[in-house]
């Protein structure tokens, strides 16, 4: 399962979109890429593995009806960013509804790089 992951091309966005965690309203990261599988967010501080978490990604103005799309994830796997100061975590979004993955198709055409 998870090669099947790995096939999934993965999309980089031109913006960082801000994720949160549902509850505590902390900020997880900024989301550098994203596919309707999984998501990759940069942070100051690294995130622990195995760890589930609620999440909320705020969507960028004058795209969407939506302003947040709520995610459940689990973090996968952490290491240093190619900037030393940051860290990258990949999470694993195992349970995705058809609405959400709507979005993430949308969010992809409309902001992400065309490579």
């Amino acid at each position: 399962m998870a090669d099947d992951l790995r096939r999934m091309k993965r999309r980089h966005l031109i913006y960082y979109l801000d994720v949160y965690e549902v509850g505590t309203d902390k900020l997880l990261g900024h989301l550098v890429d994203i596919t309707t599988k999984g998501i990759k967010l940069v942070s100051k501080d690294p995130l622990p593995i195995g760890t589930d978490y609620a999440m909320k990604m705020i969507l960028p103005e004058g795209y969407f009806d939506e302003r947040e799309l709520l995610l459940q994830g689990r973090a996968m796997w952490s290491s240093n960013d190619i900037n030393p100061d940051f860290y990258d975590t990949g999470f694993e979004i195992p349970e995705i509804d058809g609405k959400t993955i709507d979005i993430i198709k949308e969010l992809i055409e409309a902001i992400g790089f065309m490579n």
